[in-house]
């Protein structure tokens, strides 16, 4: 492969489009390219081509996708690192990938002493991009490194080759509601290091345009939809929790005048969080799924799909769609073996675009050949084909000898509490194994009230037993809920008291905030 001349269509067909707007204006394509043009000659100049492992350490912006562009075009494989993690979780990245050099604006503050040499992309001259001089790459091997959450443990780094990284894109395009072109602009405010990275490259390719926003600031975005720049928009369930929470009235959908489509994913969205969508946006919410090692989308649910699909809610799981082309899905029971459809257990993948492996500190381990990947989440596929997303299994909870979901939990108790997002998990107990735990983010005075009815209809052994209220749920850097996180403070900062009806006590030592309670 050369991504030279992969680059080469996008940059002389499209040169002259805008192709990216962040906080220091609009970018011309050309531009962009020619930047990591410059920077790709910087790397050969340091030796750092095919073989070579490199980091970019950036916030939304040209840049980060200039960078990014420079690495494929030297050869080498880039190390995308969120810049929010933590100063641990960064040096953890870089010792995973054995990292050579990382790529940085220096307008940003990275952790000191992180050992591996940094450069400063603002200093580096562009130059003219051409087609040619470009190395050709062994398309097996290592093209991106995406480091998994650490929800479960330390995070690994999924290993994506060259062909991987060019067949997901290709296939992301394929599966986008509306083909993008010169007149599409999308509003991308996740770390680019993650799924933003992805639609900017698919949308880019097209002609069309991307707003790389850093983080989700709703008095910027909410203006932003207003002015009718925006024809569609990347947004997980907590940036659209966080957006809904920040609209002026639901009946102002005149916000929006051209957003075609919301694409959401990274999480399951709740009930709750669609139907806030739909009366602020209308029915134009498209689902998918995905996984750091597979690049999105393993499974879709069109806007008219999504629609038909949370009309229908069952009483377990959450519809994630149809597998897309070349996917692969299969459900397998505690033994390894394939249950038929309709029955719930682990869910197994294999695609084209499926990484080969993972880096960690101790090593590569590389999947065999035909190996699928158990993601660590439980569903089943229904009659139709669609996947259903039931629990994380790390997540599953054994209480009283009983295996219990919480995502069912929270699914059974959300419609009572609209205004709270609640968390449920698994507090370990001598007694009962682990007992259903129910924590509320600044719950009103009434919630436990107010939760009696749905508390009272559900199965006694999946109604939660110990209740708390917190000012901030815990969050990684890709704004998913911290569970373990979550657990280890509660822990802390409260006692247990094992009998048959549990409660927890704040420990005499600490002095509770306002509206923190724990019963």
């Amino acid at each position: 492969m050369n991504w030279g001349t992969e680059l080469a269509t996008t940059y002389q067909r499209y040169g002259d489009r805008i192709g990216i707007v962040d906080a220091q204006g609009p970018h011309r394509i050309a531009e962009v390219l020619d930047v990591a043009a410059g920077i790709a000659r910087r790397l050969a100049a340091r030796g750092l081509g095919p073989g070579a492992f490199v980091a970019t350490i950036f916030h939304n912006s040209a840049l980060a996708a200039s960078a990014s562009y420079a690495v494929s075009l030297a050869g080498a494989a880039e190390v995308p690192v969120n810049p929010l993690l933590s100063p641990h979780e960064i040096a953890h990245a870089l010792a995973c990938a054995g990292a050579g050099l990382i790529l940085m604006d220096g307008a940003d503050e990275l952790p000191a002493d992180l050992g591996v040499p940094c450069e400063d992309v603002r200093g580096i001259e562009a130059y003219p991009f051409v087609p040619e001089g470009w190395p050709d790459v062994d398309p097996d091997a290592p093209s991106r490194i995406v480091f998994t959450s650490g929800t479960t443990g330390p995070a690994k780094g999924a290993i994506h080759t060259h062909r991987g990284r060019w067949t997901g894109t290709l296939m992301l395009r394929a599966s986008l509601p509306f083909a993008p072109d010169g007149g599409s602009r999308v509003l991308l405010m996740t770390p680019f290091s993650h799924g933003s990275s992805l639609l900017t490259f698919a949308y880019l390719a097209q002609g069309a345009s991307v707003h790389l926003m850093r983080g989700v600031e709703p008095a910027l975005v909410l203006p932003l939809l207003a002015s009718g720049e925006i024809t569609e928009a990347f947004a997980p369930p907590t940036v659209l929790a966080k957006l809904l929470d920040a609209w002026p009235r639901p009946e102002h959908r005149d916000l929006v005048p051209r957003l075609r489509t919301v694409l959401t994913g990274t999480a399951p969205l709740t009930p709750l969080v669609y139907r806030g969508a739909v009366e602020r946006f209308g029915d134009i919410v498209r689902v998918t799924y995905g996984k750091s090692e597979i690049f999105n989308p393993i499974t879709v649910l069109d806007p008219p799909e999504t629609a038909a699909a949370y009309a229908e809610l069952p009483a377990e799981g959450l519809c994630v769609g149809w597998p897309t082309t070349g996917v692969q899905i299969e459900i397998r029971d505690e033994a390894g073996l394939r249950l038929p459809r309709g029955e719930t257990g682990a869910i197994h993948l294999m695609s084209p675009h499926l990484s080969t492996g993972y880096m960690m500190r101790d090593g590569r381990r590389l999947r065999a050949g035909g190996e699928f990947h158990d993601t660590g989440d439980i569903g089943f596929v229904d009659a139709r084909g669609r996947l259903f997303l039931v629990a994380r299994q790390s997540d599953m909870m054994k209480s009283g000898g009983y295996k219990v979901s919480p995502d069912e939990v929270e699914r059974a108790l959300a419609p009572f509490l609209p205004e709270t997002e609640l968390v449920v998990l698994g507090t370990p107990s001598d007694y009962w194994g682990e007992i259903v735990t129910l924590v509320a983010q600044r719950p009103p005075e009434d919630w436990r009230a107010r939760l009696g009815p749905a508390l009272d209809a559900m199965t006694p052994y999946k109604r939660p037993r110990l209740f708390a209220a917190v000012e901030e749920l815990p969050r990684n850097a890709i704004g998913k809920i911290a569970r373990t996180q979550l657990r280890r403070c509660l822990l802390e900062t409260h006692d247990l008291v094992e009998t048959p009806k549990p409660a927890l006590v704040t420990k005499p030592a600490l002095v509770a905030k306002p509206g923190d309670d724990a019963t």
